[in-house]
């Protein structure tokens, strides 16, 4: 557990295991407590490298870009003592990998995005529309309280349902500001890769579940489109955390890639 100082912000981050640097960054919620399923798996076999963006979780409070939200990665690369690591973001996570690939190309050994997108289509505008609602007109309990439904599928909640009510006091206890979840929001709305995706080099996986009911498993693909040589990865059940609800199908393919790739 440290801090790295990454121009402005104090980002704190975690390291555990050896091996080839595998980088977790999370989704919208910017904590990288979001990927403790696959934490020992990945610590197996791999230096593994966790961080909270910045303004979330227990980094300094602050404003970023996408691109600065870039170059942090690679500012905690740097003080991890990790040259280049496999980057494995979700959804916003996947976004900011993107645009390290984009910027800093050295940096990554591979890049995994999971429920990601290179733009954001009407769908996916209207349901962040939703979610903005909730948290500015009834505050961020409501906003976490809904927040199951736009990641998991309706019978894991029922089923998990206790674990969900004690998340929920922990998530809120470390929410970030109102203000800092719109700019995020607005940011990564306004992402378009565009013809830039095209120079992306480095090897690549879109990993997503057919059942995403907030990120559709159709802007995987238009992604893939786009990204030369990407492979696609689709498992049909899962939702938008696939990776919390189904670990093992997640942590499998990605060992196996990363495997790939070291070779």
């Amino acid at each position: 557990m440290a801090f790295a100082r990454c121009k402005d912000a104090e980002i704190y981050y975690e390291v555990h295991g050896r091996g080839t640097p595998v980088l977790l960054s999370a989704g919208m919620g910017g904590s990288g407590s979001f990927w403790a399923p696959q934490l020992d798996a990945l610590a197996s076999r791999h230096q593994v490298i966790l961080y909270d963006h910045v303004g979330t979780g227990r980094s300094a409070a602050g404003s970023r870009s996408i691109a600065g939200m870039a170059d942090d990665i690679a500012c905690v690369l740097d003080n991890a003592g990790a040259d280049a690591a496999h980057v494995v973001g979700h959804a916003i996570g996947g976004i900011v990998g993107i645009e390290l690939a984009l910027r800093h190309p050295k940096r990554l050994r591979s890049l995994t995005v999971v429920n990601g997108w290179g733009r954001a289509d009407p769908f996916l505008r209207r349901c962040f529309e939703i979610r903005k609602a909730l948290l500015n007109q009834s505050g961020p309990q409501a906003y976490v309280r809904a927040q199951p439904l736009f990641l998991y599928p309706p019978q894991w909640i029922s089923e998990n349902i206790a674990h969900l009510d004690a998340e929920e006091e922990k998530i809120l206890k470390h929410f970030p500001s109102i203000a800092t979840m719109n700019q995020r929001i607005d940011m990564f709305l306004a992402f378009e890769g565009g013809r830039r995706l095209k120079g992306i080099s480095v090897p690549t996986l879109l990993s997503s579940a057919k059942d995403d009911a907030l990120v559709p498993a159709y802007l995987t693909r238009e992604l893939a489109a786009a990204i030369p040589g990407a492979r696609v990865h689709e498992v049909d059940w899962g939702a938008h955390a696939f990776s919390v609800v189904t670990p093992k199908i997640f942590n499998d393919t990605l060992l196996g890639f990363c495997r790939e790739v070291d070779r």
